[in-house]
């Protein structure tokens, strides 16, 4: 079974509702770079360029080594989307409190239901 670019990245971006979760990440993005999301740069830099690297058609193993050019796209993947996924979740936590809070309260506890 030969796995080509797209299907697997269609098998990544069904990990846990991240198809969900595409517009979250655009506005995240646009808010840090506006300055107004304060997150460690390469809390951002790293998934994103993760998921550049899985979609290019340049690889450090190039994909017609059947075994190894499908396993570091699969090993990049496996690290960056959950990471790409916490950074939205706290994004979203973010966004709440910001909306919602008054005189300096906080958010302790939260779940964000779309």
């Amino acid at each position: 079974m030969k796995y080509s670019k797209l299907n697997l990245a269609k098998e990544a971006i069904s990990h846990k509702g991240f198809v969900k979760k595409i517009p979250d990440i655009f506005r995240m993005v646009k808010m840090w770079r506006k300055g107004e999301y304060p997150v460690k740069s390469i809390d951002l830099i790293l998934p994103l360029v993760g998921l550049l690297y899985v979609i290019s058609p340049i690889d450090i193993i190039p994909d017609f080594i059947i075994v190894a050019g499908v396993l570091d796209d699969i090993a990049v993947l496996s690290l960056v989307i959950p990471k790409l996924i916490r950074e939205v979740d706290k994004f979203l936590l973010w966004e709440a409190e910001r909306k919602y809070s008054t005189d300096g309260a906080k958010i302790i506890d939260a779940e964000i239901i779309k």
